[in-house]
């Protein structure tokens, strides 16, 4: 399905968001508070948006994702490698930090993929995520649910593939509670995990320490 998707997911990215996207990608990067020339691991890279705003911001960006389209359709990315990101085929502690976003939802085995980052990172490496939510006022979560739900798929379907983009906002079902994805974070090796809602909550954030 991603495959399908990757010549237009930017695209569409930035149609869905106003781009928006952007803006908080450069802030879930600035909050690594990571060393320039830090060795940063983008899990679910896609196309590479993160991947090149970790590039951008002064780090070393390795881009990480199971779609060979995807990756394939990826500009400016001079590091990246297919991969199952429950199984990632990184030496232990190679990594400052790890990025990933938008993704949780789509992982089969979320508890094995943040085992996995957690391995892949160093102690004392960071780790920030960026996903979907929800509002919670009553008139803005109408308002999100009208557009994630019914105008997303709409511009979906005219500029790319109609089923993924009907897929994408039902996949949001498969995404643990905030406080079960921290305490999953916790469980798997992060400490100091951090959670905050975006923009009035149309997107989350995680940031968290590895722990020694």
């Amino acid at each position: 399905m991603f495959d399908a998707i990757a010549s237009r997911y930017e695209l569409v990215n930035k149609l869905m968001t106003f781009g928006l996207d952007a803006r908080w990608r450069r802030r879930a990067v600035s909050d690594l508070r990571l060393p320039r020339q830090s060795v940063v691991l983008d899990v679910a890279a896609g196309t590479g948006d993160f991947t090149r705003e970790l590039v951008r911001q002064g780090h070393r960006a390795v881009a990480t994702d199971l779609s060979f389209g995807m990756l394939h359709a990826g500009k400016r990315l001079d590091e990246r490698v297919q991969a199952d990101a429950s199984l990632l085929p990184f030496r232990s502690a190679g990594f400052d930090g790890v990025t990933c976003g938008y993704a949780l939802r789509n992982f089969s085995d979320l508890s094995a993929t943040f085992d996995e980052m957690a391995r892949v990172v160093r102690p004392g490496g960071r780790l920030s995520l960026l996903e979907v939510a929800e509002p919670r006022s009553g008139i803005f979560r109408a308002g999100f649910r009208v557009w994630f739900r019914r105008v997303v798929p709409f511009i979906g379907s005219l500029v790319s593939d109609r089923a993924a983009y009907h897929y994408l906002p039902e996949s949001t079902a498969y995404l643990p509670a905030s406080e079960e994805i921290v305490r999953m974070l916790n469980r798997s090796g992060f400490a100091a995990v951090n959670h905050r809602r975006v923009m009035g909550g149309l997107s989350q954030q995680f940031i968290a320490t590895r722990t020694s």
